[in-house]
C-alpha cells in the first residue's frame, strides 16, 4: 500500500503536466505571426490534440487496466515529452503537418493515456469521497494553465517559440516520469467483502449498453463542446472584443487555469453532499445564463467575471464525471468506462473550435456563438434531470482501504 495522499500528488504531477495544453491559446498569436498560419490552421493543432485524447483514452482504457499505472504513466510521458519536442523541431522547420503530428497526434495520445492513469487508483484510495478523489485528480490538470500560461509566454518572449517546446518537454519529462514511479493501486482483500467492493461493477462493455451511458456521454460532450471553444479562442476573444493587451489576455489565461483547477476540485467534493445528479443541474443552469450574459457585455470586469464562471462549472463537469460514473456502475473497470466516455471530448476537442471559427468567419463576432451555446445547455438541463430522477447509484459506499 501507498500513502494515499502521495498518490493524490502523483496523479496530479500527471496532470498538471498534460494540463497545459489548456494554455495553447496564449501560443495562438506568436505562432501566426511567426509561421504566417491562419487562425484556423492554428487552432486546428489543439483540436487535433484534443481529438487524439479522447481518441487513445477510449481505446487504451483497457491498457491502463491490464498494466496498471506506472506502465500506462511512463507510456503517457513517453508521447506527450515526444510530442513537445516534436513540436520544437516541427516550428524550426515551418511545419505545420509536422505540428499536427506531433502536437497533435503524439501529444495528444500522451493526453489521453495520462489522464486516465491516475484515475481510477485514487478513487480507489478515497472510496467514500470520490468526487474529492477525482477533483484532486484531475485539478492538475485545470490548474495547468495558470502555471503553464505565463510561463509559455515568457519563455516564447525571452528564448523564442522552438526553446518554449524544448524547455517545457524536459520540465514535464522529470515531472511526469517520478509521478508515475510512485502510482501503484490499494491491494484488494478477497476475504474482506468490503475491500473487494472497492473493485465491484459493470464491465466497460455492459456500461456502454446502458441508456445512462448514453446521457452521460451527452452531457460531457456539450459542456465540453462550448467550455472547449471558449478556451481556445478567451485570449484573442479578450483582446478583440473588451480591448484587453495581449499581457492581460494572458494573464487571464492563467487565471482560467485557476478557476478551471479550482472548480475541478471543490464543485467534486461539492458533489459529494449534493449528489452528482444535482450538481450537474446546477452546472448547466449557471452556464445557460452566462454564455447569454457573455454574449452582449463589452465590460472587462463582467467578461473576466462570466469566463471564470464558465470555465469553474466547465472544470467541474470534468471531475464528477469519473464519481459520477463510479457511482452508477462501479469501479471494476472505471478507467476503460471513463475512457469511454472521454471519446466525447476528443470529439469536441474539434467541433467546439471549429463552432467558434466558423461562426467568427461569417460574423466576424462571438455574439451568436455565445447564444448559440446558452440554447445548448437548456437541452443539456433537462437530460441531467432526467438522469437525476431515474438512475440510480448502485456502488456509491464501500469501505475505506486501511
Amino acid at each position: 500500500m501507498r500513502n494515499r495522499w502521495l498518490i493524490a500528488l502523483a496523479a496530479v504531477g500527471i496532470h498538471i503536466s498534460i494540463g497545459s495544453v489548456y494554455a495553447w491559446s496564449v501560443l495562438t498569436r506568436p505562432i501566426m505571426e511567426e509561421m504566417g498560419f491562419t487562425l484556423s490552421e492554428t487552432t486546428w493543432i489543439f483540436s487535433i490534440a484534443i481529438l487524439f485524447l479522447g481518441t487513445s483514452a477510449g481505446f487504451l482504457g483497457r491498457f491502463v487496466e491490464k498494466h496498471g499505472p506506472r506502465i500506462s504513466g511512463l507510456l503517457s510521458m513517453m508521447f506527450f515529452c515526444t510530442g513537445m519536442l516534436g513540436s520544437a523541431l516541427a516550428l524550426s522547420l515551418h511545419s505545420l503537418p509536422l505540428l499536427y503530428l506531433f502536437y497533435g497526434v503524439i501529444g495528444g495520445i500522451g493526453l489521453g493515456v495520462g489522464y486516465i492513469t491516475p484515475v481510477s487508483t485514487l478513487v480507489k484510495y478515497f472510496p467514500n469521497h470520490r468526487g474529492f478523489a477525482t477533483g484532486l485528480a484531475i485539478m492538475g490538470f485545470g490548474f495547468a494553465a495558470l502555471i503553464a500560461g505565463p510561463a509559455m509566454q515568457w519563455l516564447t518572449v525571452e528564448f523564442g517559440l522552438v526553446n518554449n517546446f524544448i524547455i517545457l518537454g524536459i520540465i514535464y519529462m522529470v515531472i511526469m516520469g517520478a509521478s508515475a514511479l510512485y502510482l501503484k493501486p490499494p491491494v484488494a482483500v478477497k476475504s474482506d467483502k468490503q475491500a473487494t467492493g472497492l473493485y465491484a461493477g459493470y464491465t466497460a462493455d455492459e456500461a456502454v449498453k446502458t441508456w445512462q451511458f448514453a446521457a452521460l456521454w451527452w452531457v460531457f460532450f456539450v459542456n465540453i463542446t462550448c467550455g472547449i471553444g471558449l478556451l481556445a479562442v478567451a485570449s484573442p476573444m479578450a483582446q478583440q472584443v473588451v480591448g484587453m493587451d495581449a499581457a492581460g489576455a494572458a494573464a487571464m489565461v492563467g487565471i482560467i487555469g485557476l478557476l478551471n483547477g479550482g472548480g475541478r476540485i471543490i464543485w467534486s467534493t461539492i458533489s459529494d453532499y449534493l449528489g452528482r445528479g444535482i450538481t450537474y443541474m446546477l452546472f448547466f443552469l449557471i452556464e445557460v445564463a452566462a454564455f447569454w450574459l457573455l454574449a452582449g457585455t463589452r465590460d472587462i470586469v463582467v467578461f473576466q467575471a462570466l469566463v471564470f464562471l464558465i470555465i469553474s462549472c466547465y472544470g467541474g463537469g470534468f471531475s464528477c464525471m469519473p464519481a459520477y460514473l463510479s457511482d452508477i456502475f462501479g469501479t471494476r473497470e472505471l478507467s476503460a468506462i471513463h475512457g469511454r466516455v472521454l471519446t466525447a471530448w476528443g470529439l469536441a476537442g474539434v467541433v467546439g473550435p471549429t463552432i467558434v471559427s466558423v461562426f467568427w468567419e461569417y460574423t466576424h463576432s462571438y455574439t451568436n456563438t455565445m447564444m448559440f451555446f446558452a440554447g445548448c445547455f437548456v437541452l443539456n438541463f433537462i437530460i441531467a434531470t432526467v438522469l437525476k430522477h431515474h438512475s440510480a447509484n448502485e456502488f456509491n459506499v464501500v469501505a475505506e482501504p486501511k
